[in-house]
């Protein structure tokens, strides 16, 4: 490994750094450092517009979805390039959060099975912030299993009739477009009878309902699709074969997830350097020295593992599994962490609001917001599975209803 840029990265690195300095809206910096992580929020200003505003700008001056080609909104840049803006964009990235979906996972689905007019019709504007888009996988009884869905659509003449539901849809009430994955044949075994589309989320029929989260945000909705109709135009892949479209979705999203990991040790770090305890501040404390290094070694680990794969993204190759496990690890980290911290912190540990002298709740809020981190682009339990299965050799996890037609399934309320 080779952790440093070469002369044409430096040179890189150098012109992102002067760009963001002249451009970043500084107003905010202060603000965004102090996000609490799993609550990135502007105390009075519009996230989305704010966000909007910033991607625009990046757009114009070249900066948004670096690693697209040009004529799709980008800079074909390559993706040791990405990895070095993201490092300098530094708190100002996370300004794009409403973004990230379409960018990382829906944008570039569309790039590798849409029409060429759809890409030059779409992509731009999702680069440039314009449109934001939203995944429509998950459902009530197909979390991780998204193959289970039970989403129809039924092809009528040159269109397609949708009728289901969708959940934990993030950013769906404020989307423009979404990529949507639904059943169109019954007859055959579950991940052989799927379709990709992509639709107007202000389509007839399309109903939002968003879901207020323990953490007190509202990121996440249910979606019900009642006759809504979608254009043949808009399906993405041929029929039948949605399964393996979705794959680069989720593939996308894994990576996406996983180059944007937090773990919680500095906040805890400076926490445990500020926090008095009856014999004195928490980081003289063994008990508490020995978590923190603990922790330490693995946030070390996840970090040289980082370098890891983006060393290999400088020489051209692919990255192995390193996002997925890093994902695995820093899920589990945040909420170990957070219930630490509250445990220190005794009975203000009980305290959310940013009134709590000791962290402003910071601690409250990553507890309340780490489950979702073991959820989003696959469960721990999925990607132990794909680790197992795909990188260390071990024998496949057994799948019962492999070739059964997803109509003899026996399951209860279809």
């Amino acid at each position: 490994m080779n952790f440093d840029d070469t002369p044409q990265e430096a040179e890189f690195r150098a012109v992102a750094r002067s760009w963001v300095a002249a451009n970043a809206p500084k107003e905010f910096e202060e603000e965004l450092s102090k996000s609490s992580l799993g609550r990135i929020k502007l105390a009075r200003h519009d996230m989305v517009e704010v966000g909007k505003a910033w991607q625009k700008k990046k757009a114009e001056g070249g900066w948004a979805c670096l690693h697209w080609p040009k004529e799709y909104g980008g800079r074909g840049a390559t993706p040791i390039e990405r990895v070095i803006w993201q490092q300098e964009e530094g708190v100002y990235g996370k300004l794009t959060q409403p973004f990230q979906i379409g960018e990382g996972m829906c944008g570039p689905t569309v790039m590798a099975w849409g029409s060429e007019d759809a890409k030059r019709r779409y992509l731009p504007k999702l680069a440039s912030g314009e449109e934001i888009w939203c995944q429509l996988f998950s459902e009530p009884s197909a979390g991780s299993d998204v193959a289970g869905l039970r989403t129809r659509a039924e092809k009528k003449g040159d269109n397609w009739v949708v009728n289901g539901q969708k959940i934990w849809t993030s950013g769906a009430h404020y989307s423009d477009y979404g990529l949507l994955i639904a059943r169109t044949d019954p007859n055959v075994p579950k991940h052989k009878g799927l379709t990709m589309f992509f639709l107007d989320m202000k389509s007839p029929g399309v109903e939002v309902r968003p879901i207020k989260q323990a953490n007190g945000m509202q990121e996440f909705n249910e979606v019900y699709f009642t006759d809504v109709v979608i254009p043949d135009s808009q399906r993405l892949g041929a029929v039948g074969e949605g399964w393996s479209v979705s794959l680069t979705t989720l593939m996308n999203e894994r990576m996406s997830i996983g180059s944007r990991l937090a773990t919680g040790v500095p906040e805890m770090f400076e926490f445990c350097s500020n926090l008095m305890l009856e014999d004195g501040l928490a980081i003289d404390d063994p008990a508490v020295r020995s978590k923190l290094a603990n922790w330490a070694v693995k946030a070390s680990g996840l970090k040289y593992t980082s370098y890891r794969a983006i060393s290999a993204l400088s020489k051209g190759e692919r990255p192995g599994p390193e996002n997925s496990i890093g994902k695995l690890v820093s899920g589990l980290m945040l909420q170990d962490i957070a219930t630490y911290a509250m445990d220190l912190e005794g009975t203000a540990g009980s305290l959310t609001g940013t009134d709590e002298e000791q962290a402003n709740g910071q601690f409250q809020q990553m507890l309340l917001s780490s489950p979702s981190m073991r959820i989003a682009g696959g469960t721990d339990e999925i990607l132990r599975n794909i680790i197992a299965e795909r990188v260390l050799g071990l024998p496949g996890d057994i799948r019962v209803d492999k070739d059964v037609p997803y109509n003899k399934i026996p399951t209860k309320g279809r």
